[in-house]
């Protein structure tokens, strides 16, 4: 089986650590970046399976990336979880165009959950 790729668009060193290792428990291969500066080139480069995406980032915010990743012909079929504390999480995943949604905080297992149904399709 091909290494499943999953990257992480978030500002938060904790959040992205945890993540990071919940992730690498399923045997993905992971990659993270803060910001969604030179967003499209981050993705061109690791092709990832699977994209989370924070709302709050420097540079693009979460809905404008997340607009952006669907817009492009080469993206547009890799599955967006919106992953946010704000509380209208569900209309900015909506707006966006994001596959999924998931409030934080979140539970461990609802996340590992999202990640293996998104992958295993």
């Amino acid at each position: 089986m091909a290494k499943r790729k999953v990257f992480l668009f978030d500002d938060n060193e904790e959040i992205l650590n945890l993540c990071v290792e919940i992730l690498e428990d399923l045997h993905c291969e992971v990659q993270t970046s803060p910001t969604t500066t030179n967003l499209i080139a981050q993705l061109d480069q690791f092709k990832p399976n699977l994209i989370f995406m924070d709302n709050w980032l420097p540079e693009l915010s979460g809905v404008e990336a997340t607009q952006l990743i669907k817009a492009q012909a080469q993206f547009a079929h890799i599955p967006v979880v919106y992953f946010t504390a704000n509380t209208n999480i569900e209309y900015l995943a909506q707006i966006a165009g994001a596959d999924r949604y998931l409030a934080k905080p979140f539970d461990i297992e609802e996340f590992e959950t999202i990640v293996l149904s998104l992958l295993d399709d």
